[in-house]
C-alpha cells in the first residue's frame, strides 16, 4: 500500500459485498475511499442488519474447485487478488459438499470489521438518493440489486434507458433440532468432500412418488404473494421459486432442487428415493439449514403448511421463512465501457449485480475490477483489462459486450444476469487440448472434464501473468 502521496478520495455508494470489494481494492492501493451506506439510516425489504456485505439469499459461494468448475476458477482469481470478500468466506466456511459456505453472521461482522478498521476508508451512513454531485470527480455505484428508488430513478434519467427488473426469492432456514433424523440422513450428493466437509455435509428427505406427487398437488394450489404493479416481471432462472418451477411441469422439481441422483438413503439403501429435499447447514454451530433451492414466493401461512409435507420435516420450525424481493441491472453492453464507467459521465462507475452480473461471488469481483480500474485513475494511469482467458475478464466481457441484437427484433433486449461459467470463456486454441497417456483416443464426459481443466489452468496462469503486469 502506498501512502506517500495523499490522493483525493473515491467515493462508493453501496455497502454490500461488491461496494465493501472496491472499497477494499481501492484502498490498499494506497487511495482514500469514502463508503457511502444507507442502512443504518434506512433498511431494505431483504436485509435483517446493518453490517456490510450482508448475505440475503443463500449462504453459498457455490463450488470452490478450481481445476474443473468456473466458478471456483473465479474464487482462486480473486484471492490471487487479495480479494477481502474471499478472506472472509474462507476464515468463516461451514461444511457444504464441494461447495464453499459460509457463517453468515460471521461473514458479515468479518467484512464489517476489515473496512472500518482499515486507516484509507471512512464508512458513512446515509441514503444517497441520486447520482453523485460533479465535485464527486470518481465514484462508483454499487448498490445491487436493492436500491433505492430515489438513485435507480435518477439513474434512469442520466442513462434514458429504462433499468430492467426480475425478482429473487429467498430460501426458507430451518432448525436443526427440528428435523427428523430417523427419516432423513447426512449424505453430500455423490459423497462429495468440499472445503471444511466431510462428504457428508446435507442433510437429505427423501420422497416416494405418491409423497411427490401430493407435495407438488399442494404447492401449485397454495397462495403466493401478489406482484402488483410488478406484474409480468421476469424471473433470472437461477433463483426461480419452487413453485414457478412446478408450474412449468409436474416433473421438473425431480429433475432440479428435488432430484434424487447421487444419493442413497441410509435408513433404507435398498430403496431409491423418487424425490430427495437437500437442507444445506447455514451456520457455524450447524443449528440452521437452508432449503437448497427452496426460493419461494408463497405466503407464509403456506409455506409452514406445504414444507411441512417433506418427510422429516413435519414438525420443522423455521428460523425464517422465504420471501421475495425486487432485483434491478442496467443495460451494461449498450451503457458501460469495458471499464465499466458510465459513458455518458466519464469517472462515474458501476459495480456488482446491478450491472447485470448474477451471485456473491461475481458480484464481488465486478466490484474489485471496478475499485481497482478506479484507483488506477485515480493515479493518472490507464486501467489494465484482465485478459479475456481469465474468468475475471470472461465475466466482464460478457457485462460490457455480451450483447446479442436480434435481427428479428432490433429493440429487444437480450442482455440478462449471468453466473460465470464456461460458455463465457474464449475457446482453446487448436492443439492445446492434450490426450492423457496411453489413451489414443477419449471423448465424452472425460473429453469436457478434460477441456474445463485446459480452460482452468489457462485462466489461473493468465490471472497471475495480469496481475504481475499491474504491479510492474
Amino acid at each position: 500500500m502506498n501512502s506517500d502521496i495523499s490522493y483525493p478520495p473515491i467515493h462508493v455508494i453501496g455497502g454490500g459485498l461488491a461496494g465493501s470489494e472496491a472499497a477494499w481494492q481501492i484502498a490498499q492501493s494506497g487511495v482514500p475511499v469514502i463508503l457511502h451506506e444507507m442502512r443504518g439510516v434506512r433498511g431494505t425489504d431483504a436485509h435483517k442488519s446493518d453490517g456490510l456485505a450482508e448475505l440475503v439469499c443463500s449462504n453459498s459461494f457455490r463450488s470452490d474447485d478450481a481445476t474443473s468448475n468456473a466458478v471456483g476458477v473465479l474464487h482462486a482469481e480473486m484471492r490471487l487478488a487479495g480479494s477481502l470478500i474471499m478472506r472472509a468466506a474462507d476464515s468463516n466456511q461451514v461444511p457444504a459438499g464441494g461447495a464453499l459456505a459460509v457463517d453468515r453472521e460471521g461473514f458479515s461482522n468479518a467484512v464489517t470489521t476489515a473496512v472500518e478498521a482499515h486507516p484509507l476508508i471512512t464508512v458513512v451512513r446515509e441514503e444517497i438518493t441520486g447520482l453523485p454531485p460533479t465535485e464527486w470527480d470518481l465514484a462508483i455505484i454499487a448498490t445491487g440489486p436493492l436500491t433505492a428508488p430515489g438513485l435507480a430513478e435518477a439513474i434512469r434519467q442520466e442513462t434514458g434507458a429504462d433499468a430492467l427488473a426480475f425478482f429473487d426469492a429467498i430460501a426458507p432456514i430451518v432448525y436443526a433440532d427440528t428435523i427428523d433424523m430417523d427419516v432423513c440422513w447426512h449424505q453430500s450428493r455423490y459423497d462429495k468432500v468440499g472445503p471444511g466437509g466431510t462428504g457428508k455435509d446435507y442433510i437429505n428427505c427423501p420422497m416416494t412418488e405418491e409423497q411427490y406427487n401430493a407435495f407438488v398437488d399442494q404447492l401449485l394450489a397454495s397462495d403466493t404473494t401478489g406482484f402488483k404493479e410488478w406484474e409480468g416481471t421476469p424471473y433470472f432462472d437461477g433463483c426461480l421459486p419452487i413453485e414457478v418451477m412446478a408450474e412449468r411441469g409436474r416433473e421438473t422439481l425431480r429433475h432440479g432442487p428435488m432430484k434424487p441422483m447421487g444419493l442413497t438413503n441410509a435408513h433404507n439403501p435398498t430403496v431409491k428415493p423418487y424425490a430427495v429435499v437437500q437442507l444445506r447447514q447455514d451456520n457455524a454451530l450447524g443449528t440452521l439449514y437452508n432449503m437448497v433451492g427452496f426460493q419461494t414466493k408463497l405466503k407464509y401461512g403456506a409455506q409452514t403448511e406445504v414444507f411441512r409435507l417433506i418427510p422429516g420435516l413435519e414438525k420443522a420450525e423455521f428460523a425464517r421463512l422465504g420471501g421475495l424481493h425486487r432485483n434491478t441491472y442496467i443495460n451494461s453492453p449498450i451503457l458501460l465501457d469495458h471499464s465499466l464507467t458510465l459513458k455518458s459521465r466519464p469517472g462515474l462507475r458501476f459495480a456488482g449485480q446491478i450491472t447485470g452480473c448474477e451471485g456473491y461471488v461475481e458480484s464481488a469481483s465486478i466490484g474489485l475490477l471496478a475499485g481497482r480500474f478506479a484507483a488506477a485513475e485515480r493515479k493518472g494511469e490507464k486501467p489494465t483489462l484482465p485478459p479475456a482467458t481469465t474468468a475475471f475478464g470472461a465475466l466482464l466481457n460478457h457485462i460490457t459486450g455480451g450483447h446479442i441484437v436480434s435481427e428479428d427484433e432490433p429493440g429487444k433486449r437480450s442482455f440478462q444476469p449471468m453466473n460465470v461459467n464456461f460458455g463465457l470463456f474464449p475457446p482453446l486454441e487448436p492443439g492445446a487440448l492434450t490426450r492423457p497417456e496411453g489413451v489414443k483416443r477419449f471423448r465424452g464426459k472425460d473429453k469436457a472434464l478434460a477441456k474445463k481443466q485446459a480452460i482452468a489452468a489457462r485462466a489461473l496462469g493468465d490471472c497471475e501473468v495480469w496481475l504481475a503486469n499491474e504491479k510492474s
